[in-house]
């Protein structure tokens, strides 16, 4: 499969997940499946639970703030992502995590905001900024490992104090670096392993094991481990793309946020044919505070190209 065919799975099945478990949104294990109980029969775009069928949340949202970021800049500009990330919350989105707000509007400038926040509250560690990984993770692919971990952890830390934030979402980062390269991420998970902060290393080195599952997290999947664990899990567990993001939904939790994680992961892998049409034909991104766009297929693909260098 070619480069570019894995950089718009990437992108749009990051999306696609994220649209598809946002209406199970703290919901019960299995509510998916009960709902959807025979694989391949549509529907499943239902939206509900304050979304439109096919619409994507916060997740989204940034991932596509930070990509456009990217391009209009030619790389990594900090304080233009955070202008952005801040602008759009402005703009009251439908949804937006409680720790991103707080660093989003709390007045202070870009490479403050997040460690002060992390500084009073002590908890920074939710998965926000693996959320909107896709986007960065295409186009830093190129660069190479210690370019693409170390643009993750900058990108994180503009929301996340906490470096287990940062962590996580460089291990996305090289998963996708490795899978858009023709490497198998779970054969590559090891090596990657041994990159992570050694602070972090453990949580990591248990929750991406080839026997953990997610009955077994001893936190919620809003925080940023439990979260890569249980895409990774749903990925290595299942033979679809379809089959990936079924098991990632029913997790229950913060299910559109875990669904972008393994759709990220599982687009990458599978490549942008083996994602449903009848996903992809409702799927549709509100940008709030950036003149009412809307960005729908036609347009992620065009930014996932673009990002991978087409």
């Amino acid at each position: 499969m070619k480069r570019m065919e894995r950089a718009i799975g990437a992108v749009v099945g990051s999306a696609v997940g994220d649209a598809l478990g946002a209406p199970f949104e703290f919901g019960l294990e299995g509510a998916f499946s009960a709902r959807f109980p025979e694989p391949g029969a549509g529907g499943e775009m239902c939206g509900g639970g304050g979304w439109d069928p096919g619409e994507a949340t916060d997740d989204t949202q940034m991932a596509v703030l930070v990509g456009e970021s990217l391009l209009d800049h030619g790389g990594l500009d900090l304080p233009d992502m955070f202008a952005r990330f801040r602008k759009w919350a402005a703009s009251e989105p439908k949804d937006i995590g409680l720790q991103t707000e707080d660093v989003l509007t709390n007045g202070m400038p870009w490479d403050l905001a997040a460690a002060i926040h992390f500084q009073v509250n002590q908890r920074a560690a939710g998965n926000g900024s693996l959320m909107r990984a896709s986007t960065s993770a295409v186009h830093f692919a190129q660069a190479g490992q210690s370019a693409t971990m170390d643009a993750a952890r900058r990108i994180a830390a503009l929301t996340h104090g906490d470096r287990a934030a940062w962590e996580g979402t460089a291990i996305f980062h090289e998963l996708v670096r490795v899978t858009l390269a023709d490497t198998d991420p779970l054969d590559a998970l090891p090596d990657i392993l041994e990159l992570v902060h050694a602070d972090h290393r453990p949580r990591y080195t248990t929750v991406l094991a080839p026997d953990w599952h997610p009955d077994q997290a001893t936190e919620f999947n809003g925080a940023v481990w439990p979260c890569l664990g249980s895409a990774v899990w749903a990925l290595r567990t299942t033979t679809t793309f379809e089959g990936a993001l079924r098991a990632a939904v029913d997790i229950g939790g913060d299910t559109d946020t875990v669904a972008a994680v393994t759709g990220g992961l599982a687009g990458a892998y599978y490549g942008p044919g083996a994602i449903p049409v009848s996903w992809t034909e409702p799927l549709h991104v509100p940008l709030p505070g950036f003149g009412g766009r809307v960005l729908r297929l036609r347009e992620l693909i065009d930014l996932a190209q673009r990002l991978c260098g087409g």
